[in-house]
């Protein structure tokens, strides 16, 4: 492969003097989870990260495609987040929700300024799985009742309730779970029975839900729950008026809708600060993580008074939730997106890979599709177009081959087939062309 030089920068990394990528390997096995997984066949050790760039040991640089799994959403060590957290640090580092404290009202009211109709109460977490887990009690507590639908394909997190949720069975140990959990047909235009052709699809395969309520519940159900691009499950975009029908037939059912906007939110996708107002939707609960702490762990649940006040029949409480240093950051987050233009830069590159992908698309055959919103996009690999046979190994030795030349992405889909592509949203027109040259080399080499 070719050697494609890197956009410029005026950052200098410090010289890396700790332990070395086998020390760190080998205390990995010997101390941490044995199922944690790891990219690359030669294990990355990054050791610093600033804006869209991130830094190993040896003190090679690559762009980050991935931002730390659609997490670094403003930039690594941005210094406008940088500059709140350490101010808050040096003030007071945790002070639970039993007191007063100002760091979390005003993160709040700056969180809930940028959500739609009644969206006004916030509840903060550490994680996302907690969020979800949240609005399905929420949502079962408010209606009185039990049963909820989520998606085939679906991400939701991995602790019991969220796992349950969940559905892709890599994620999904063999335990009880699932109660009351009923999954409908993804709408996945490109794998599904209706395609990118049909003018109906979002409408046909929002009659699964009502399938589903209809046959599977009392008929009366408590939430439908959606992320508003699927993530994990490779950057799938729902067909236009899929959540329309589905959010109708459940509300018709007396449950209420919740959008998981942890991946997909925060000006990601260009044209709308959430994912769920590129549906033309408005939902009754919406959970967030990820790119809400660029980093830091904080999630949060946002929903309307009305539903809020289920909450209060019992004493609910998170002891991190909240925290003033994570509340700093969150609200710097937000000011971040807004001083810079984030979203508009999002759209607008998002854009202008997107049409490149379809160049790239045109030239090699084991891409079957391209998709996604803003910049957050999905390039899914197939051995056939004819028979779209999962390309795997394809994808993978593309992941591989970019990660040398400088590259990080990320895989999605049941069977990791898709690479995912979600930067820091501070991306330059530069590291895109670069983006661009080296998917052509690297899955060129496949």
């Amino acid at each position: 492969m070719k050697s494609i030089p890197l956009p410029s920068t005026t950052h200098q990394p410090v010289p890396y003097s700790g332990p070395s990528a086998e020390k760190v390997l080998a205390l990995r096995k010997q101390y941490l989870n044995p199922g944690l997984f790891l990219y690359y066949k030669k294990p990355l050790m990054i050791v610093e990260g600033k804006m869209q760039y991130v830094w190993d040991e040896t003190g090679k640089r690559y762009l980050d495609g991935l931002g730390g799994i659609v997490t670094i959403s403003v930039g690594h060590c941005h210094p406008h987040v940088l500059a709140a957290a350490q101010k808050q640090n040096e003030t007071i580092q945790h002070s639970t929700t039993i007191y007063l404290q100002p760091r979390i009202a005003e993160f709040a009211e700056k969180l809930a300024s940028k959500m739609p109709g009644d969206l006004k109460v916030c509840y903060f977490f550490n994680s996302g799985s907690e969020a979800n887990d949240l609005a399905l009690l929420m949502a079962r507590l408010h209606t009185g009742n039990y049963d909820a639908i989520a998606l085939r394909n679906a991400y939701h997190g991995g602790s019991p309730s969220s796992m349950g949720l969940t559905a892709q069975s890599s994620w999904k140990f063999n335990v009880p779970h699932s109660f009351g959990i009923h999954h409908a047909i993804a709408p996945y235009p490109y794998r599904g029975p209706y395609g990118y052709d049909d003018a109906d699809a979002g409408q046909k395969y929002a009659a699964d839900v009502k399938n589903l309520i209809d046959y599977a519940t009392p008929g009366k159900v408590a939430a439908f729950i959606a992320e508003s691009i699927q993530g994990v499950g490779g950057f799938v975009e729902f067909p236009a008026g899929y959540l329309k029908h589905a959010y109708a037939h459940v509300r018709a059912a007396g449950g209420v809708c919740i959008a998981d906007e942890v991946q997909t939110g925060f000006g990601r996708t260009g044209t709308h600060f959430w994912g769920f107002e590129t549906h033309g939707v408005i939902p009754d609960i919406v959970t967030l993580a990820k790119g809400i702490g660029n980093g830091a762990p904080l999630a949060a649940v946002v929903t309307t008074p009305q539903i809020a006040a289920t909450m209060t029949q019992k004493v609910h409480f998170n002891t991190f939730g909240g925290n003033p240093v994570v509340s700093a950051i969150g609200k710097a987050v937000l000011e971040v997106i807004e001083q810079e233009k984030l979203q508009e830069n999002s759209l607008q590159l998002g854009n202008y890979i997107l049409a490149g992908l379809e160049k790239l698309k045109g030239k090699h055959k084991v891409i079957g599709d391209v998709r996604g919103k803003g910049l957050m996009l999905g390039i899914e690999f197939v051995k056939d177009r004819a028979t779209k046979e999962p390309g795997k190994e394809a994808c993978a030795q593309a992941v591989e081959n970019a990660r040398e030349l400088g590259l990080l992405l990320g895989k999605g889909g049941l069977w990791g087939q898709t690479i995912r592509f979600a930067p820091p949203m501070c991306l330059t027109k530069a590291d895109a062309d670069f983006l661009l040259a080296v998917l052509d080399e690297a899955i060129g080499a496949v």
